[in-house]
């Protein structure tokens, strides 16, 4: 108990002076992650909305991989884009490991899995009628799949946040593709590891409750907004 009082003090004590390395870490923390949900939702949710909607074959096969890679395990992203992005591999040219570019490319194929599958899921979860009687009042395509995401707009807000929440959390493809660079690529769950590692488990403890704090902020936001969409619907 007197390890988690010591973090507890410590994190307040990093939030009132101001520490600069500290709000350093989690302004790159926002900055990685908030690009990749941004990247995820721009991918995941036309293609979720054409996966709930479309009429084809091998329609079942493309969901199924879908939720599949909602489950996909960080470690073995940052495998991959590490073996893609090092000086021997077919994108090493462009100098991108060990950057935040490299991050931010993992954590969006971390997301975009989680953001298609909880946009099939929303879409689906509405009247299968609604399309066909958009149609018959003279909608176009474009026109039937935005009212579609207005009437799911409270789920699709739950999916961006349990998106973002899928990378701001992320530490394994994160440290295995930023490198964990001090003043450069170190996020919040790296600095973490680092402390611990370290043996300064309040100072770990410390930045776990920043953490926790930046994501339920991030969170409370998106929540407002989701609810006020509810209480005006």
């Amino acid at each position: 108990m007197q390890l988690l009082w010591n973090g507890l003090i410590e994190s307040i004590r990093l939030l009132f002076t101001g520490n600069p390395e500290v709000a350093q870490i989690a302004g790159v923390s926002l900055q990685v992650s908030g690009f990749s949900t941004l990247i995820s939702v721009l991918i995941g949710l036309p293609l979720g909305t054409f996966f709930a909607l479309g009429q084809f074959r091998s329609r079942r096969f493309w969901v199924s991989l879908v939720n599949t890679g909602m489950a996909l395990p960080p470690v073995v992203v940052g495998l991959v884009v590490s073996i893609f992005l090092w000086r021997s591999g077919p994108l090493g040219s462009l100098g991108w490991m060990y950057t935040r570019t490299a991050m931010v490319i993992a954590q969006t194929i971390i997301d975009v899995p989680v953001i298609t599958g909880l946009t099939i899921s929303a879409i689906q979860s509405l009247n299968p009628r609604l399309p066909l009687q958009l149609y018959g009042l003279g909608a176009n395509r474009l026109q039937v799949v935005l009212l579609l995401w207005r009437e799911a707009r409270l789920p699709l807000l739950a999916a961006l946040m349990a998106g973002f929440g899928s990378v701001i959390s992320e530490v394994g493809a994160s440290m295995m593709v930023g490198g964990n660079l001090k003043g450069d690529t170190r996020v919040l769950t790296t600095a973490i590891v680092t402390e611990n590692s370290r043996g300064e488990f309040a100072v770990a403890l410390a930045l776990s409750a920043i953490l926790l704090l930046l994501a339920y902020l991030v969170n409370l936001g998106l929540t407002l907004l989701q609810q006020r969409g509810d209480k005006h619907g």
